[in-house]
């Protein structure tokens, strides 16, 4: 029996890098960011902090070509990317 466990990528906004992919009401709810394939995998969780403050909290979903999409529907704080 295999038994795996979410891993928690956090990173700080002002070091963060991201591409909008959907967006609601100027906050970004689906992104696509930079990420290590080999430390994360899909299913695992994306936290961006500002300070103390979670401005996006949400699932990987997918992990193609070192580039993760995560979405954070109902309490992303992160600025839509104009």
């Amino acid at each position: 029996m295999e038994v795996s466990f979410c891993k928690t990528f956090s990173v700080d906004f002002e070091n963060f890098k991201y591409q909008t992919v959907n967006s609601e009401n100027g906050r970004a709810t689906v992104i696509k960011f930079p990420i290590d394939e080999s430390k994360y995998a899909p299913g695992d969780v994306v936290v961006v902090l500002r300070g103390s403050e979670v401005v996006f909290h949400g699932l990987i979903r997918t992990i193609e070509e070192g580039l993760a999409l995560a979405s954070d529907p109902r309490g992303s704080l992160l600025p839509a990317e104009s």
